[in-house]
């Protein structure tokens, strides 16, 4: 039997003796399990050891930072954030006190996957799945999704910058006609006042319309379009979605589109972009990439 298994046992007869003292004498229930007396006496006096005390004091700043990310963060990014609050603890140590204390990050939907599809008609695929940028406002990437509330279904259309992983456009309708997704991208536009952007986009026919079209001409940006029924050419995009109904949806029907529309600007604005752990980003949020990759001219402003 290992020591720590041993220890164990043995701290468990010290509860069992201590919980039946009023039914029987110490000493006999300590010859009857075969503990020393004095072993049981300093137990008292210390019933935690050192490392217990200090696993305890762990799992509350563990618990703390599991709770600020909706439940989403599993052992490495819990670590992170322990790490960056001074502590010097190790990964496998957060892993275990967390696997002790049944907390289970969130995990992400099965969704059916096309593996092939047509190439692009109306727009040629540019971005080719080359999903790093070297720098900000290179390329975006922009998609629709559908959230369900007892009023009937939100739509949200959103842009990512795939330099940061940011959201930096996005807009909800009550419709999924074409102005959703221009919404999304004009709020980006104005943000970012890209120059000769790619934006990617899948072949929904919002993406595919004249006016889709014009309004990326007018705003400098280059549009690309995956092929026909295949997910994977927009995966970042997907991706995003994927956490959004993950770790704040949550499968759950909203009561209005006004209440579904604040929960995920709450969602994007003040968890996503700002404070939410990137794997992708070496463990850092969207929001704090990009301020440590501005270039030194715009630091020093």
């Amino acid at each position: 039997m290992s020591t720590k298994r041993r220890t164990g046992r043995v701290r468990a007869t010290y509860a069992f003796i201590k919980a039946h003292g009023e039914e029987y004498t110490t000493e006999t229930m300590c010859r009857v399990l075969g503990v020393a007396p004095g072993g049981y006496y300093e137990w008292l006096k210390h019933p935690l050891s050192n490392r217990a005390v200090e696993d305890a004091r762990l799992l509350r700043l563990i618990r703390a930072s599991f709770t600020a990310s909706h439940g989403i963060y599993g052992a490495p990014r819990v670590f992170l954030d322990l790490r960056e609050a001074g502590e010097a603890c190790s990964k496998h140590r957060v892993a275990r006190l967390m696997r002790e204390a049944s907390l289970r990050a969130l995990h992400s939907y099965r969704v059916r996957r096309q593996s092939a599809g047509k190439p692009a008609i109306l727009i040629p695929n540019l971005l080719q799945r080359q999903f790093t940028a070297t720098r900000a406002n290179k390329v975006w990437v922009t998609d629709i999704t559908y959230i369900r509330t007892w009023q009937g279904w939100l739509y949200l259309a959103v842009v990512l910058d795939l330099f940061s992983r940011k959201i930096v456009g996005w807009a909800t309708s009550p419709t999924i006609h074409r102005e959703v997704v221009l919404n999304a991208v004009l709020m980006a536009v104005r943000q970012r006042r890209p120059r000769g952007t790619l934006i990617h986009s899948d072949q929904g026919t919002q993406y595919g319309s004249d006016a889709w079209r014009r309004f990326c001409r007018s705003n400098r940006l280059e549009p690309s379009m995956s092929r026909k029924g295949n997910c994977w050419d927009n995966a970042v995009a997907e991706s995003f979605f994927s956490s959004l109904k993950k770790e704040r949806i949550k499968k759950q029907i909203y009561k209005n589109r006004e209440l579904a529309r604040a929960d995920v600007a709450e969602y994007i604005n003040t968890f996503y972009n700002a404070t939410r752990r990137h794997s992708h980003l070496g463990g850092v949020s969207p929001d704090q990439f990009e301020a440590a990759h501005k270039p030194r001219r715009e630091r020093l402003h």
